[in-house]
């Protein structure tokens, strides 16, 4: 594993705009020390955005993330746990041999699998509700799905203490933090997940994140985040 020194000297190239998936990633190597060259493309405006980030990522999807060995590595939540491991001194994921180590990826799976996977269909609903007098009742719907899994989770997981895996800020908590500002927003979120609320308000609140969010994902907790 990589030293401190080297976190330092590592170099990151991050495909994703301000507040896409790629936000979690991009606190996490704050947090991590390393170096990060961003390349702002929204892959949900048009289909030139995609074609942008095709030769990154055939499926033209954002976040795409170029690792100092030239490798490319998509999903964000695969990215948040190597990310984890390869900078253990960091402290932001249960090593593998620890008691967490289960629930951490769970958790850390249960987000992209049953939330982030639905944004996929709102970005643009006629993927896969071609009749545009039925998109409506599918935003309703996603949304309301959405805000049923955030529940769902909020009522298995430990009560925070005062993260959602124990002492320390991890990955986890960076990726709801930031997932928990898209539909249905906060306001929402914090209806149905009153357990959690306390943690993501702690990240928002983070100072070693401060500089960071203002520049890549400004958010005004009583207004919603910026994108959905």
């Amino acid at each position: 594993m990589p030293s401190s020194a080297s976190a330092s000297a590592d170099r990151y190239t991050l495909y994703g705009a301000p507040g896409s998936g790629a936000t979690p990633i991009h606190a996490a190597l704050t947090l991590i020390g390393a170096q990060v060259d961003t390349v702002d493309i929204a892959t949900w405006e048009s289909e030139s955005e995609r074609d942008r980030v095709a030769s990154i990522n055939p499926m033209r999807q954002v976040p795409a993330l170029v690792l100092p060995s030239g490798e490319v590595m998509t999903e964000s939540a695969a990215i948040l746990i190597w990310l984890g491991d390869r900078y253990p001194e960091a402290g932001l994921c249960p090593a593998p041999d620890h008691p967490l180590r289960a629930r951490y990826l769970r958790w850390m799976v249960y987000l992209p699998a049953a939330i982030y996977s639905l944004l996929w269909v709102r970005d643009d609903p006629a993927r896969l509700v071609p009749d545009p007098s039925a998109q409506a009742a599918m935003l309703e719907r996603s949304a309301e799905r959405i805000a049923h899994c955030w529940h769902l989770m909020d009522t298995q997981i430990d009560e925070p203490a005062p993260y959602l895996l124990g002492e320390k800020l991890s990955m986890l908590d960076l990726y709801v933090t930031v997932m928990s500002r898209w539909t249905p927003q906060r306001r929402r979120f914090y209806r149905v997940a009153p357990r959690m609320t306390p943690v993501v308000r702690r990240v928002d609140a983070d100072p070693r994140l401060a500089d960071f969010w203002a520049a890549r994902f400004p958010f005004t907790a009583d207004h919603g985040a910026q994108q959905n």
